[in-house]
């Protein structure tokens, strides 16, 4: 099977996404928007994982790239596919799907719970009632039309949406591990100001084990969710390797 991410800044990577790509056997290919940024055949993708990054969905003109990844997003889903998109990924499959994406009424930075919200629909994720995980963002989603909403917080009303089955948006970092706490705080500093929903980088590193495993083990019942709908059918191409040598 093959997954693909969307990497949009060097220090935010996959976390601990890259464990659970391995021991379930993906081979993972990625696209550097940072770097020459060359976008895959969607046909030989089963599985995109879209990550986060300091820029806005509407910062276009400053990145023009980023149409070019919001059609690639739209014709992704339309493919019906699984998508997880992080934080700016989240964002980014909002308004590929049509929704508007504006500053949040707070930023929200550091370790702050989130809330599962009842599901009725069969087929659709549920979080738990309350579970601390890990922040870094200052804007937010009107959700996509038919978008199912999975969780909040207090300080930002759209946490998780899913869209059809394999299709989920997250504003919080659950592949946070240590080594990328520290290194988003490295490159992002400047915005650790006072503020309700802010914690100072003291704060922030003080997280224990007990806290990061809680996080992964949140984050690997997402992506054994999203990798559950994968088509198991073969690729044509494989396809024809095998019939061909």
């Amino acid at each position: 099977m093959k997954a693909h991410y969307f990497q949009h800044v060097p220090f935010e990577g996959l976390g601990s996404i890259e464990s659970w790509l391995q021991k379930n056997n993906f081979t993972s290919t990625n696209t550097k928007f940072f770097a020459v940024p060359i976008l895959p055949a969607p046909d030989q993708v089963d599985f995109l994982i879209i990550m986060g990054g300091p820029m806005s969905v509407n910062d276009q003109d400053e990145y023009p790239w980023l149409q070019n990844e919001l059609n690639f997003i739209r014709e992704f889903i339309q493919r019906d596919k699984p998508v997880l998109g992080i934080c700016l990924g989240a964002q980014l499959i909002a308004s590929a799907m049509g929704s508007k994406i504006f500053p949040n009424r707070e930023k929200e930075i550091g370790w702050f719970p989130i809330h599962g919200l009842p599901q009725q629909r069969k087929n659709t994720f549920s979080f738990p009632d309350s579970a601390t995980v890990f922040h870094w963002h200052g804007q937010t989603f009107d959700l996509p039309e038919g978008a199912t909403h999975l969780a909040q917080s207090e300080a930002c009303k759209n946490q998780a949406f899913q869209i059809g089955n394999k299709v989920i948006g997250l504003q919080c970092h659950l592949e946070t591990t240590p080594e990328s706490a520290r290194s988003i705080i490295t490159h992002c500093r400047e915005e650790l100001v006072p503020g309700q929903y802010i914690q100072d980088e003291q704060t922030i590193l003080s997280a224990d084990a007990e806290i990061y495993a809680s996080l992964h083990q949140l984050m690997e019942k997402v992506l054994d969710f999203l990798g559950n709908q994968i088509d198991r059918q073969p690729h044509t191409n494989d396809l024809l390797r095998n019939h061909y040598g």
